[in-house]
């Protein structure tokens, strides 16, 4: 990271992180929220930095575009250095699909190959490939949408007609979480390209993509990395950037991007080509704001401390969920496991029982066929003890 996100930690950070997080969510004044995998909260710092961004523009125009914009590119090199990667080949997006579609319509498909992805995938990770089928392009869906991926039969799927092979790092719905080293072996071995859709993931679990080599990936900042939507991040791995042609270019696309009167289409030898036009300025901006809180933490209690924090709530959501009367459905091993919980309370409506939730002030979703409650690290035992209980009152009435 660079010295603007050295800083010295405060005492509060150092001996009571997650305490210290909570500080910074307002949402806690109102609500046990559990819905970090639809839409976060925005932390204190972050509402604060869209604000200023506002007075800035209303009183002055675009007179700190400049700033604004070097601020976006610190973000670029800050996020690249925390995920393993080089500044060249990270992309800002204004949300994954968009990321998705730069690899699924900048391949050079060709009749006859084919993509392999699980089951039970979200639509963003499943419509840009399907699309390819115009192409003469096979889309292989393996397993069943109900059970978690099974990396085995994914591997016996591909074979020398695969291109590429496409995954999310957590299951929207389910929450199970994929061996990302191992299918990236998989996929590799066969000489397949490998995509991941992160934003289940990205902000919880750690990543290091010199290690871990995905040659694509995208994930949006509004779910578990506290920002607003409409602003992400994509990868493409430096070695693919002249064989994905952009498929959407513009303006910003090319070199001297800012030559406007005679400009030539010269595109950009980074992942920035793939940022055609203007930026959601503001939206990257308040993401960035929210990324230093990780880097707070990461910096003050190392790269798996939110991972760790998470799995520990999990834990005991369970067990305070199935005191309460409902039936959690979570991977049993930890490994597996990430920030969603997907229970059931028998006899209940998911729909009804998120409306109960909400009088109660506990926000939760529906997805899977269940109830769905995703956890992050800033949320404490009195948040789980509150949703345990209306589970218990909506079990007994």
């Amino acid at each position: 990271m660079s010295d603007e996100y050295h800083s010295h930690p405060s005492d509060a950070l150092l001996k009571t992180p997650w305490a210290w997080w909570r500080s910074q969510m307002p949402v806690v004044q109102r609500w046990a929220y559990f819905d970090h995998a639809a839409v976060a909260p925005l932390p204190g710092p972050t509402a604060q930095r869209i604000g200023d961004f506002a007075t800035q523009a209303a009183e002055q125009g675009d007179v700190d575009w400049l700033q604004w914009s070097g601020d976006v590119e610190q973000m670029r090199r800050s996020a690249a250095t925390w995920m393993g990667a080089d500044p060249a080949e990270i992309a800002m997006i204004p949300n994954t699909s968009y990321g998705i579609n730069i690899a699924a319509e900048g391949i050079d498909w060709q009749p006859g190959d084919n993509i392999v992805l699980p089951a039970g995938e979200f639509p963003s990770n499943l419509f840009p490939w399907l699309q390819q089928r115009d192409l003469g392009v096979e889309v292989r869906v393996i397993g069943s949408e109900g059970s978690p991926p099974d990396l085995d039969e994914i591997d016996a799927a591909i074979d020398n007609s695969t291109r590429l092979v496409a995954a999310s790092w957590v299951g929207y719905a389910s929450g199970y979480r994929l061996d990302i080293d191992r299918l990236v072996r998989i996929a590799h071995a066969k000489n397949s390209l490998f995509f991941l859709d992160a934003i289940q993931g990205l902000g919880v679990f750690p990543i290091d993509l010199g290690q871990t080599p995905v040659d694509f990936l995208a994930a949006d900042g509004h779910k578990w990395l506290l920002g607003p939507e409409g602003a992400g991040l994509a990868f493409v791995r430096r070695k693919h950037l002249e064989s994905l042609r952009c498929r959407t270019v513009g303006w910003n696309s090319v070199k001297n991007a800012h030559l406007f009167g005679g400009a030539e289409f010269d595109l950009r030898d980074t992942a920035a080509r793939y940022e055609a036009g203007s930026a959601n300025m503001v939206g990257l901006l308040a993401m960035h704001r929210s990324l230093k809180l990780f880097w707070q933490v990461i910096e003050a209690h190392g790269p798996n401390s939110i991972a760790e924090r998470v799995l520990d709530l999990v834990e005991e959501a369970v067990e305070l969920l199935r005191q309460a009367g409902a039936i959690p459905q979570v991977p049993e091993e930890r490994c597996h496991r990430s920030g969603i919980v997907l229970f059931q309370i028998p006899g209940i409506d998911p729909a009804a029982f998120r409306q109960a939730a909400l009088d109660e002030g506990v926000v939760v979703s529906c997805r899977g066929g269940g109830i769905r409650a995703s956890i992050h690290a800033y949320n404490d035992r009195e948040d789980l003890l509150r949703l345990a209980a209306v589970v218990r009152k909506v079990a007994r009435s």
